[in-house]
């Protein structure tokens, strides 16, 4: 009897390939300063800690099949009730890498972007984000530990869980994609649209592994970084020649 290929074959092998390259874009932790250590660790966990239940949250939202909201919602019960926001915590404290202002503002205008993309409930595609999210992190956490490990920390609980439970997650968020998508049936978005949330959380995971970021002032025209400026809505000051928040 010939197994039914899947509707998801193609997505995961997207998925894989895009995650591949992220791991493959990591900076050698053995040529990095202790300072280049600390922020990606800090900009990593100022991403996760506040944002990954509520997007995986807005996941079980906005999933339409039973199959998606069983999976999502043991997903979710596994986060909160293991509290992994306070694994990450402990972690980042025994590394001495607590997320600053600093860290928190370099990333900002990438992870807004995956907000807006978030507050849009579209099911399918947030899944498939979080699919790709769990994936990564899975494939991360050796890379994390050795950072950590490299400030002087000997605290393993969050990488060691980590890198065994989002495997299975990354599983199963692909058989709730294919339930998804299903259920869809000819009203699924096309191929290229249904990876948006993917594009833009891996120029957020991007803006986590650089290095050299630059510092964030913040003054009456909005956050400026670089060479670029953000407006910020409400920021009392002149606000000319400024592009919107992305």
């Amino acid at each position: 009897m010939t197994t039914k290929p899947s509707n998801t074959t193609p997505i995961q092998e997207r998925v894989e390939w895009t995650i591949e390259r992220l791991i493959a874009s990591c900076p050698d932790p053995a040529q990095l300063s202790p300072e280049e250590r600390r922020g990606i660790i800090a900009r990593y966990a100022a991403v996760l800690e506040g944002n990954f239940i509520y997007w995986m949250t807005a996941a079980y939202l906005s999933v339409a099949s039973d199959e998606a909201h069983a999976i999502v919602q043991d997903n979710l019960r596994e986060e909160v009730r293991d509290n992994h926001p306070g694994m990450l915590r402990r972690f980042a404290m025994a590394a001495r890498a607590l997320p600053t202002d600093v860290d928190a503002l370099a990333v900002w205008p990438a992870l807004e972007s995956v907000r807006r993309f978030v507050a849009g409930l579209s099911g399918v595609k947030i899944v498939l984000m979080m699919t790709f999210f769990e994936g990564f992190i899975s494939r991360f956490m050796p890379y994390l530990a050795e950072l950590a490990a490299s400030q002087g920390s000997a605290e393993r609980e969050y990488t060691d869980v980590h890198g065994v439970v989002d495997i299975e997650h990354t599983q199963g968020l692909f058989r709730a994609s294919e339930a998804e998508m299903t259920l869809m049936n000819d009203e699924c978005p096309p191929a290229e649209e249904l990876f948006e949330g993917l594009e833009l959380l891996q120029t957020l995971i991007q803006s986590i592994l650089r290095l050299g970021v630059p510092g964030v002032s913040v003054s009456g025209a909005g956050l400026t970084r670089g060479d670029q400026t953000w407006r910020v809505p409400n920021m009392p000051g002149p606000r000319d020649a400024v592009d919107e928040v992305p």
